[in-house]
């Protein structure tokens, strides 16, 4: 297990908090991000205040930021450690499901 510095509601909180200053840097009103973004005023509101948001919120208010890129590496699997991992994962088909 992996130690993590960060609890999901710190977290949540944190990028609320960094998508405001963001904001703020651009020059832009609340109004204009959510214009910018597709997202409804006042969902932007509750985003910035309580960090609650849906992922396509999120994702939307991100792009409207030009920061959406940053996310396409959050979850990529970790690279291979050694020249016998990578051959077995360029061997082994991906799972079409998780096990139980």
């Amino acid at each position: 297990m992996t130690l993590q510095l960060h609890g999901p509601e710190e977290l949540r909180t944190l990028l609320a908090s960094r998508t405001r200053e963001l904001r703020l840097l651009a020059g832009w009103k609340q109004s204009t991000l959510a214009t910018r973004s597709g997202v409804s005023l006042p969902t932007l509101r509750r985003f910035e205040r309580s960090g609650k948001a849906s992922l396509d919120t999120f994702l939307r208010v991100c792009h409207a930021l030009g920061r959406l890129d940053e996310l396409a590496a959050l979850l990529e699997p970790p690279p291979a450690r050694s020249l016998r991992e990578l051959e077995a994962s360029s061997r082994r088909p991906a799972p079409r499901r998780g096990r139980r």
